[in-house]
Order: structure tokens, then C-alpha cells, then sequence
């Protein structure tokens, strides 16, 4: 294969950490028996890319590359291989308020969404890119790159005696936070020595000779490779919340040469899923077939929030759209800045049914629906298709169970109370996740009331028409990237929930669902605990 490998440098110039990752990955796919043309970003002119519009291109830094040779990647097959946050005027998310850039700071923003695939090296790096450029073609890689010789240096020190105390990284450069690490190095009384070395063996001898090293970086690092190598020659880790590679699970679990065993491991995993994709053997989008039903009603403002925990989906959905209910708290409000595919904007409160109505018109195997007061952990979609391969029905994030014919009687579990196994139930609500062929049913009998109940309605309908069941998929206590809700509490208790609605009479509204389910029981509804009603 015929690769044009595109970056700002090479190590021949520079010996930053993303040109040793670009000469590592360079190095993988000639040994793959790839042909790699190295360009350089402020070299390159259009009739250089023309010239080698028959291979295919990773882009790496990108800075120097003119507007118009970037124009004219567009119709070429290529991949961004992203080392921090080009689509930024800044290159740096960390100002913004949970890393989410104000629109007008966005840039390149086509250039991504046109690529194959953009690689990015932790999951906290993915996620600030999806969330800001509203795309679905990011995939985490999980980890950064380090050569044999590399990690041979880090095997020799693994196990090195330590003779001093903490570290603290001596650099020129303000955003490596050495001010800031000697300051809490002092405020804790911590005996701290400054190191740095240009040449690599002498530097890592340095730090293995240390029991701790402390690192503030001041910007969001994509991934850090100064703290996995910390990890690897056995340092305990002060520092902040801005090092990418910490959220990755393997950081918790992994230290010394069982941590240098799985990074040489991983190298090649890496390489290997970049040139599959290349090769078009890989779907390099980590999507779904999932449509997203958002309602706007009293809560608007969740909605931003409500997105970005969606465009941080370990699985992406392949669309987003809103169902807007008429109401006074949300009349003149702005919904174009959102990254949103479609929007139902009404001029009448359709109430809980609306939104289902509006989901019959998705083209996609699964719906997922949204209250306006429930935001996903990262991994909701991937435990709801998790849990489709076991316990295949409804599921969501508030499961019902009644103990009576009257809905105040039930046991609830998902969020509120946090079940570790899935669980059959009569109902759930919050969240829901379902095959978009299920919504027949809803609509085969005519509603007690279309002023309450669909979450009942739903679950009845569709076992009594077709033995679909309803389940809770596991909420575990340790886990809430697995929760349908994560900030239920916080969003959902306050006046403009209907249960508590002062417009509408807590005793009407639980009356109404009284009826809901005694009227589902009468017509042959089986809850979990054989509920019969007169």
C-alpha cells in the first residue's frame, strides 16, 4: 500500500513527543510492507498532493499545511492521526468549561468530519473531540506509541533502587507546570529534585532513581507520555486532572514490566487498526445504528450538557434529534448552535407520546429516548447493546416493579438504586433503549389517557403483541459510566417535573397512572409479580 504520511516535523528537526509517535507509527507500516512518502506540512503544495492522489494520506500536525492544499485533501481517501486539538484556534480546550469550546473558536471543522477515521490516544481526547466538533468518525485508540528501543530502556530501569524522593520535570515550557508541581511539593513538605536530560536513557535513569514524580500539566494532554512512563519505572503519580492517558482502564491496573508488556502490545494493535482502516477492512466509525430522541419542554438548558454526554459515547449514536414541546420556558430559545441533525419544533405541548411519534420517522435499528432531565454515563449505549445480546426487550435506566394495581406500590432499580445484574421489570422510564420496529406496538390500542402512562403503555403493549419484555440493565455502584442517568437528583427534582408539577395535582397525576396500569392489567398485561386487579 502506497501511504503520504503529512506533519509539521520529523525528528530530524524536532524531538517533541508527537514526532517520536509519527516516526513509530512510519516505522509499523513500512514493516507491514507499506510504502511511506513523508511530507512536510510547509513544504507541501496542491500539485504535491494531485501528484500523489493515489495513495492514501494520514495527516498528523497539520499547522504549517496551507488552506489550499488542506481544500484540496477533501475528495482523497485520508485519516488524522491527532496528537492534541487542531480544530481549536488555541490547540487547547482546557479555559472551557468541561473542555467544550464556544462555537465561534472552532476550526477546520469539515476537515474532520470528511476524514476516514480521526485517531485519538485516550478516551478523555476522544471524547473533547467529539463532543466539540458534533462528529461520529472519532475512534480511541487508547494508547500512545513508544519504540523497542524505547521500551527496552524503560525494561532496564523498571525495578531501579530508589534513592531519592519526588521528581519534578524541568522545563522551559509554562504549560508543563513545573512552577506549579514545586508549589505543591512545598505546600506538602515533599522533598522534590528537578530532572531532564535530552538524551532519553539518561532522562528515564533519572526518574526510575525516584520514588514519586509530580506533574501539573496546565492544558489537557491528549495523552502523557511522561506519566505512563513514570508508571513503568515504578513512580507514584501527584498530579492533576490534565493527562488524557489516566482515563484509560488499563492505568489503574497495569505498573512496571507488566505495564511495559502491554504497551509493546498495544503498539501493534495500533498499527494495525490504522492500516486496516486504511485498507477499508475496518469501520473505523465507533457508531451504532441508534437514533436519539431529545425533548426540550421546561429544561432546555440540560441540553447542551445532554449532548455532550452523548457525543461521549463509547459507541455513537449515528443521529441526534430533538422533539420541542411548547412551553413559555422554552419559546425564543436558540437550538441551532447545537450540533442537533433534526428538530421538531411544535407549536402544542404533545406531552410524553409526542416524541414517540417522532421516532417512528428513524431509519435506524435501535431508538433511544431521553427525559430532559437525564444525562447518560459514557458507556450507556454500549451496556444497552450489551444487554440486548442477553436480555433482549425495552430497556431503561429507571426500572418499575409494582407490588400492587396501583403505581405508587413499586420497587425501582437502574439509577435510583443501583442493581448489578440486569433486571425484568414492568416498566422503565428516564432513558429508554428499543428497536425502532417495537414502536408498532405502542400505537395498537388507543391510550387510557395521552396525558400520562407511555412509559406503561409501551411495556404492556409490547408483551402483550409480541412477548417482548422490559428490562434494567446493570447499574453498578462502582461503575456509573454504565448508568442510563447520572445526574438524576441533580436535574430531575425541582418544580418543572410533572410528578410535582404545582399545575398539575400530585394526586391527578398519580391517579392517572392508577388507571394506566389497572387499565394494562384488565387487558392481560403480566407484570413480574402477577398482579391482578377487579
Amino acid at each position: 500500500m502506497k501511504i503520504t504520511f503529512i506533519a509539521d516535523f520529523y525528528t530530524d528537526a524536532i524531538r517533541g513527543g508527537g514526532e517520536i509517535v509519527n516516526d513509530i507509527l512510519i516505522d509499523g507500516l513500512e514493516r507491514r510492507g507499506c510504502s511511506v512518502t513523508k511530507l512536510t506540512s510547509a513544504q507541501t503544495s496542491v500539485k504535491d498532493i494531485q501528484f500523489l492522489k493515489d495513495s492514501v494520506f494520514i495527516v498528523a500536525n497539520f499547522v504549517m499545511l496551507k488552506p489550499e492544499v488542506l481544500h484540496s485533501l477533501k475528495d482523497l481517501k485520508y485519516i488524522i492521526f491527532e496528537h492534541d486539538h487542531k480544530y481549536l484556534k488555541t490547540r487547547d480546550p482546557s479555559p472551557f468549561r468541561d473542555y467544550l469550546a464556544p462555537q465561534d473558536q472552532i476550526i477546520n471543522r469539515d476537515f474532520y468530519k470528511n476524514a476516514i477515521a480521526v485517531f485519538c490516544q485516550s478516551k478523555v481526547h476522544a471524547k473533547v473531540v467529539r463532543q466539540n466538533l458534533h462528529i461520529n468518525n472519532v475512534v480511541n485508540l487508547g494508547c500512545s506509541l513508544w519504540s523497542d528501543d524505547e521500551l527496552n530502556t524503560l525494561q532496564k530501569y523498571s525495578n531501579s533502587q530508589k534513592t531519592n524522593g519526588c521528581a519534578v520535570l524541568l522545563s522551559s515550557n509554562k504549560v508543563k507546570g513545573q512552577a506549579q508541581a514545586e508549589a505543591f511539593c512545598q505546600s506538602k513538605s515533599i522533598n522534590y529534585q528537578l530532572i531532564g536530560s535530552p538524551n532519553y536513557e539518561e532522562f528515564i535513569k533519572q526518574l526510575s532513581s525516584h520514588s514519586s514524580i509530580a506533574f501539573f500539566s496546565q492544558v489537557l494532554e491528549s495523552f502523557c507520555r511522561l506519566v505512563v512512563e513514570a508508571r513503568m519505572v515504578n513512580c507514584k503519580l501527584f498530579t492533576n486532572g490534565n493527562n488524557g492517558c489516566v482515563s484509560e482502564p488499563w492505568f489503574r491496573d497495569y505498573t512496571g514490566t507488566q505495564l511495559i508488556d502491554f504497551i509493546r502490545g498495544r503498539r501493534e494493535d495500533i498499527i494495525d487498526t490504522v492500516l486496516q482502516t486504511l485498507q477499508g477492512n475496518k469501520v473505523a466509525q465507533e457508531t451504532a445504528s441508534i437514533t436519539v430522541i431529545l425533548n426540550s419542554y421546561r429544561r432546555p438548558y440540560n441540553l447542551r450538557r445532554q449532548i455532550a454526554a452523548l457525543r461521549s459515547q463509547t459507541v455513537q449514536p449515528k443521529e441526534i434529534w430533538l422533539w420541542v414541546n411548547d412551553h413559555e420556558d422554552n419559546r425564543g430559545w436558540d437550538y441551532s448552535n447545537l450540533g442537533i441533525d433534526r428538530i421538531f419544533q411544535n407549536n402544542h405541548n404533545w406531552k410524553f407520546y409526542g416524541r414517540f411519534a417522532g421516532a417512528l420517522l428513524s431509519d435506524t435499528e435501535y431508538v433511544a429516548i431521553f427525559d430532559d432531565d437525564t444525562v447518560p454515563g459514557d458507556r450507556w449505549f454500549e451496556n444497552c447493546l450489551d444487554t440486548m445480546k442477553i436480555s433482549e426487550g425495552i430497556l431503561g435506566s429507571a426500572g418499575v416493579t409494582l407490588n400492587g394495581d396501583r403505581y405508587v406500590q413499586h420497587t425501582r432499580c437502574g439509577w435510583p438504586s443501583q442493581n448489578e445484574e440486569v433486571s425484568r421489570v414492568d416498566l422503565v422510564g428516564h432513558a429508554w433503549f428499543f428497536k425502532r420496529d417495537w414502536l408498532q406496538y405502542l400505537w395498537r390500542e388507543k391510550p387510557t389517557t395521552w396525558d400520562n402512562g407511555e412509559d406503561i403503555q409501551f411495556s404492556y403493549l409490547a408483551q402483550k403483541y409480541a412477548g417482548i419484555q422490559t428490562y434494567c440493565p446493570p447499574h453498578p455502584r462502582a461503575d456509573k459510566s454504565l448508568h442510563g442517568s447520572i445526574m438524576g437528583n441533580e436535574l430531575g427534582i425541582d418544580d418543572k417535573a410533572t410528578s410535582t408539577n404545582s399545575a398539575i395535582s400530585h394526586q391527578q397525576f398519580f391517579s392517572e397512572r392508577d388507571l394506566c396500569v389497572q387499565t394494562a392489567i384488565r387487558g392481560g398485561w403480566q407484570t413480574v409479580n402477577g398482579i391482578k386487579t377487579s
